[in-house]
């Protein structure tokens, strides 16, 4: 059994899900936070013209996030900043975001509703603000949205379900949840389609932390930080963890039909750093190598 960087180990030839997934490998979007030297490791490792996205936290703000997408922006990456509504104050906050991000080119954000509490304005959900959007003429090409395969750690189920219904019409895409059972993920992706969304989806996927990284960045910074995912979600903090508990690759195997089906609608994958930008991207440039040695 070969080891891998970042604490992961290859157990053996793909059952052919991977071999399925190459499209998707091969131009994924990197998720990171703002944090000191991720600039640097996105420019040295990530390829230009690939997806960057940038979350946002009541921790850091805006600024921190709007910052660092124009920085990236400015070095040639397709850039999608993370708008948390309960971080926007009021319309005219929002008027001066999306001034923003047109001036440096950014054409697509991503909006999910965010952690603060109370909120900073009027917007306390994803949707309000999304539909603000749509008033102000769609100032942005794509507007992307968040599904949840497994429960939200605060929201109900049928909650999360009826507010992505809710929000089709303003946006252009979704962007899934963390999930680590193969199972779960396919399934939902079936319910997804059989209650008649068809928005394109971006399947996230938790790239190949290291374990002790990840340890520290969580006790550091909390990992509501890097993944709002998280949140509420001990028991995948452990998977991500645990040697031997979680394999990216072992994931897209066992769902890569699922995904490269064109029933499925899966445009791309979103891979989850955790900053780990280095980590990813030799991750990512190993398993394409091996797949095309096959």
């Amino acid at each position: 059994m070969a080891p891998l960087r970042g604490g992961l180990a290859w157990t053996g030839l793909p059952r052919g899900g991977l071999a399925k997934v190459v499209p998707l490998l091969e131009h994924p979007r990197y998720e990171v936070f703002p944090a000191k030297s991720v600039e640097d490791a996105v420019a040295e490792w990530v390829p230009p013209g690939m997806t960057v996205t940038v979350t946002a936290s009541p921790a850091r703000g805006l600024d921190a996030t709007l910052d660092l997408a124009e920085r990236l922006a400015a070095r040639g990456y397709q850039v999608v900043p993370h708008v948390s509504a309960r971080l926007v104050a009021d319309d005219a906050h929002l008027s001066e975001i999306v001034a923003r991000l047109l001036a440096c080119g950014i054409d697509d954000v991503f909006v999910p509703a965010g952690d603060a509490d109370p909120p900073a304005g009027r917007f306390d959900s994803a949707l309000s603000l999304i539909e603000r959007l749509t008033e102000m003429g769609r100032p942005f090409a794509r507007v992307g949205i968040t599904g949840y395969p497994q429960s939200h750690p605060r929201i109900d189920d049928d909650i999360t379900i009826q507010a992505m219904w809710d929000k089709r019409q303003h946006a252009a895409y979704i962007v899934s949840n963390l999930c680590f059972d193969p199972a779960v993920l396919r399934r939902w992706i079936g319910r997804v389609r059989a209650r008649g969304v068809t928005l394109p989806l971006f399947v996230g996927l938790a790239g190949p932390a290291d374990r002790a990284r990840l340890v520290r960045m969580a006790a550091r910074a909390g990992v509501a930080e890097s993944a709002r995912f998280l949140a509420g979600h001990t028991e995948w903090f452990l998977r991500l963890t645990a040697p031997g508990g979680y394999s990216p690759d072992r994931l897209l195997d066992r769902t890569g039909a699922t995904l490269a089906s064109p029933a499925s609608a899966v445009e791309g994958l979103h891979v989850f750093t955790f900053n780990q930008v280095r980590q990813t991207e030799e991750w990512r440039r190993s398993l394409l190598d091996r797949l095309a040695a096959r």
